[in-house]
């Protein structure tokens, strides 16, 4: 018990600080560390692996809705992005500049993209001019640059990785469907490949993105009570499209503006992996988005025939399509199966003399530890429902933990108490006002409204901060 402890003693437990334990976590899982600049990241092989199969499951589904991929100029010059105000106010804080190219001071500066929505538009406004040319409906993955000024991994870093999609549609309704289209797309891949449970609904006016209409949100509620913004897709109306001067011709000769969304999903999604998931042995990853999801562990492999036997092994398990790996390492088994807890990978396969002699291995999940004795010739379908039910199992004792931590309140006392007493999301009516908003994040120290979901309940007919009538249920929370 002390030697299996001393493996993991560099983690800090979750009840004691889990600011800490997150920190560790994503130095021992070697998921990324800082760089030279400050509040840039270095993605390491075990965290960019993450990101590749985030990358890949999320493009597969956005192509099955019709979505092309893009790449734009990470530059933008300042007179394009000043074409839409309420944007570049939203962002104007965030921008960092290029004042210079060369030994030359530049004519006029560029800002290195913050998102990307005025090149998208001033692409169209070159391209599209009659009904036939739409819709739109771009994507690109790439990296972003907003100059934050506190820094955590994953979580928020001035470059980060993301994809950002941008569409254009000839009519109103057209557009607004794929806004909520994208929305539950993440909606899907997140709760489907993730594991990770979600509140969804609409962002208030004070919250939604610079320059949208509507922005949709999913939030998800991490294991210290704090929500995480998880994806967004936002509704632009003809705002952008207009600034730009994009019509389209219809079948009469008619002209019309068009419809413009985005819609976006960035590394902090590792964040939540790690905050919904792990545990104080380390990471966690669920099996469908885990880059490794066995890891062939020899026992005593000095002995005759056990490298050789493993090493069939695992030719038999990526030949039925399982993304595995062995540890053949001069290491003891017990530093073995610490790192690879620590990493996160779904399942371990242990395989020694005495399980060759009885024709079999032992495979250990993860997520609770379970040992399961498998034939050697069952192997390459007992771990498909091994795998399957944690994946499963992973999910529900998420949505547990999210339900029991969902309240209501229909006074700000009961709200403040409740607060006090623990994290997690909050419903109450809500007037529309702005002040109200701001006056419960006040105080309650910092609960904002997280989302208006889709199906609102009435709890009450007033609003829980100023006693006028209500008009909107609202999930609060203190968040990210």
């Amino acid at each position: 018990m002390a030697k299996e402890k001393k493996l993991v003693e560099s983690i800090t437990s979750r009840e004691v600080d889990f600011a800490q334990w997150y920190t560790d976590v994503v130095r021992e899982a070697k998921l990324c560390d800082y760089s030279g600049v400050k509040g840039c990241l270095n993605y390491l092989p075990n965290g960019y692996a993450i990101w590749e199969k985030i990358q890949a499951d999320l493009d597969k589904r956005f192509k099955d809705t019709g979505v092309e991929n893009v790449y734009l100029p990470v530059l933008i010059p300042e007179a394009l992005l000043q074409k839409e105000a309420d944007h570049i106010e939203g962002f104007a804080p965030e921008v960092a500049w290029v004042t210079q190219g060369g030994l030359e001071p530049l004519q006029e500066k560029f800002c290195i993209r913050p998102t990307s929505e005025t090149l998208f538009c001033d692409v169209w406004s070159k391209t599209v001019q009659s009904y036939r040319d739409l819709p739109k409906v771009w994507n690109q993955w790439c990296s972003v640059l907003r100059w934050e000024k506190t820094t955590r991994p994953f979580l928020r870093s001035r470059e980060f990785l993301w994809q950002e999609g941008h569409t254009i549609h000839a009519t109103f309704e057209e557009a607004e469907q794929r806004t909520l289209t994208m929305r539950d797309v993440y909606r899907d891949f997140i709760q489907d490949d993730l594991a990770i449970p979600l509140v969804c609904g609409r962002k208030t006016e004070s919250e939604k993105f610079a320059g949208a209409q509507d922005t949709y949100t999913v939030e998800a509620l991490m294991h210290d009570g704090q929500a995480l913004q998880s994806a967004t897709s936002h509704f632009f109306g003809s705002s952008f499209p207009d600034a730009f001067d994009i019509k389209y011709s219809d079948k009469n000769n008619e002209l019309h503006s068009v419809y413009e969304t985005s819609w976006g999903l960035s590394t902090r999604i590792i964040g939540a992996i790690i905050m919904v998931h792990g545990d104080d042995s380390g990471l966690v990853l669920p099996p469908r988005i885990a880059p490794v999801q066995t890891k062939v562990i020899p026992i005593a492999q000095h002995k005759e025939g056990v490298l050789d036997k493993a090493g069939e092994l695992l030719d038999t398990l990526r030949a039925a399509g399982y993304a595995a790996k062995i540890d053949d390492s001069d290491k003891a088994p017990g530093w073995k199966f610490s790192e690879q807890e620590i990493q996160g990978i779904p399942t371990r396969i242990e395989i020694g003399p005495k399980d060759i002699e009885q024709g079999q291995v032992v495979v250990v999940r993860r997520d609770t530890r379970e040992k399961t004795v498998v034939a050697i010739g069952e192997i390459t379908e007992k771990l498909g429902e091994i795998l399957e039910t944690m994946q499963k199992d992973m999910f529900e004792r998420a949505k547990a933990f999210l339900d029991s931590h969902i309240d209501s309140a229909v006074t700000m006392e009961e709200m403040n108490s409740k607060f006090n007493e623990s994290r997690g999301f909050i419903k109450a009516m809500w007037c529309g006002e702005e002040a109200c908003e701001d006056e419960i994040k006040a105080q309650t120290g910092g609960a904002s409204s997280r989302c208006i979901p889709d199906e609102e309940e009435h709890l009450s007919d007033v609003c829980i901060c100023c006693g006028k009538p209500a008009k909107h249920m609202v999930y609060w929370g203190k968040a990210y």
